[in-house]
């Protein structure tokens, strides 16, 4: 008998496993632009604390193992970021990252009031850039990541997170 994947909020007790899984997931795009200084990878495990305490951060569990993770916070333009979307390699094409997007827009938007959700993927990352069109997110520019990696910048609006499949 099969376990499924269960989506959840995350706790304290889930940093260690969210830090180890962001490292593993977060290779392929670092690969993709020979750049292993992007954010997930540099992340330390007490800035994952830290999130874990202030923002609202989402874990795909199978069994006890977190498989997934997603990370969103407000800000100050009142547009909910969301950010960090990952899921065990494995698992990968089965519906949980955008299971962990629906849990995560719709408590951005009824817990903390956000109207709008934005996020920022790779240029070169097509398979994540077909993920965020599929469940409404659009292309609203570009920006240059911390990291020096050319971003796009994808946008929906709030009431439209009820339709994310």
């Amino acid at each position: 008998m099969g376990m499924s994947v269960t989506i959840s909020v995350a706790t304290e007790q889930d940093a260690e496993q969210i830090f180890r899984l962001q490292y593993l997931c977060f290779q392929r795009e670092a690969a993709l632009y020979g750049n292993y200084r992007i954010a997930p990878l540099v992340q330390s495990l007490d800035s994952v604390r830290e999130e874990l305490a202030t923002d609202c951060v989402f874990v795909a569990r199978l069994g006890d193992e977190v498989v997934g993770s997603v990370q969103g916070s407000i800000t100050e333009d009142g547009a909910a970021a969301i950010g960090k979307l990952c899921v065990h390699p494995r698992l990968q094409g089965h519906g949980i990252g955008a299971r962990l997007l629906r849990a995560a827009e719709a408590a951005l938007a009824e817990e903390r009031g956000a109207k709008r959700f934005r996020l920022h993927t790779g240029h070169r990352s097509e398979g994540n850039l077909r993920l965020y069109r599929r469940v409404g997110y659009e292309t609203v520019g570009t920006s240059q990541g911390t990291d020096g990696v050319p971003m796009i910048v994808l946008e929906k609006a709030a009431g439209a997170y009820a339709a994310t499949a």
